[in-house]
């Protein structure tokens, strides 16, 4: 079974709070997870863009501020390119922690966290959020779930009963919507805050800003915004409709803006039978989502070794 998969992904809590972390452009976030409940969290400023030293110094730091249980074994949601399996590092061209390129970052977090974690599993931060939102948020209850994020770039995770899947009718290449494209370009070249923020033509302006402008009745603004969405309205929908979903939970920090995103995603997915929804979990669900993961690892592993 792959890790993750099947009901030790819902259900297969681990003894006590689960110490993880979320690794963000400009944060670092630390928390104990029970079950849904974020227990004890810490946060620290980062650069993303900053040196190795700068961003594992001030990771490390804010994980032994978090004062884990010792032995404990970890969840971390990373965002991508990143080697997963392996906890390395693979930034090259993303805009943020090129520094980290090659970075074995599980043997940095398991000599320098203190008290010593026993292990650290690495997961990708989208998955974290749908798994989290399927678990307790949005998603609950659907057999099957596509989480998207829409931020810096998109993110995207293809959940069949708490398992991510990444091949099989309905599911892009790798799970991945970002390799996917519009109109002969990358999909991220149309939605992404930097799409967004270079077609709307004002360097001053973040996607926050042109948000407020659409709102306060600006057309230009509510155009750029409302053909970028329902662009990706419309590359989803027959994805949603193969893969035969029944949610489609939407995150990151463009969600916070719903009363614009969510009408052009549901403009864009047409007769599609789901409607989009935004999380309900807020910055917890890929706490909760990486929690969750590295509890079902801890299952397996378990299980693994009861029957050797």
């Amino acid at each position: 079974m792959r890790p993750g998969a099947g009901p030790g992904a819902r259900h297969g809590a681990g003894p006590g709070p689960r110490p993880v972390l979320e690794l963000g452009g400009t944060h670092v976030t630390a928390a104990l997870v029970d079950g849904a409940r974020v227990v004890r969290r810490v946060r620290r400023a980062l650069d993303g863009g900053g040196s190795a030293e700068h961003v594992l110094g001030e990771v490390v730091r804010c994980a032994t501020a978090l004062d884990a249980p010792p032995g404990a074994r970890w969840g971390a949601a990373v965002p991508g390119p990143f080697d997963h399996d392996r906890g390395v590092a693979r930034f090259a061209g993303v805009g943020k922690f090129n520094a980290l390129y090659g970075v074995d970052m599980g043997s940095v977090l398991r000599d320098g966290v203190l008290p010593r974690p026993a292990g650290v599993v690495f997961l990708n931060d989208a998955h974290a959020f749908a798994l989290g939102e399927w678990h307790a948020g949005a998603g609950r209850g659907h057999r099957r779930c596509v989480g998207i994020t829409l931020g810096t770039g998109v993110g995207s995770a293809f959940l069949a009963d708490g398992a991510v899947r990444r091949d099989g009718p309905g599911v892009p290449p790798l799970g991945r919507v970002d390799l996917t494209r519009i109109a002969g370009r990358p999909l991220e070249e149309t939605v992404s805050r930097r799409a967004l923020r270079a077609r709307y033509g004002d360097p001053r302006a973040d996607v926050r800003d042109i948000a407020a402008r659409a709102r306060a009745g600006e057309p230009r603004a509510a155009r750029v915004l409302h053909e970028a969405v329902r662009s990706l309205g419309a590359l989803l929908a027959p994805y949603v409709r193969e893969f035969g979903a029944t949610a489609l939970v939407v995150g990151g920090g463009m969600a916070a803006s719903w009363d614009l995103v969510g009408p052009a995603l549901r403009d864009g997915l047409g007769d599609t039978p789901v409607l989009p929804r935004p999380g309900a979990l807020g910055g917890d669900a890929a706490l909760v989502g990486a929690a969750r993961y590295a509890d079902a690892r801890a299952t397996d592993a378990r299980a693994t070794d009861a029957h050797e």
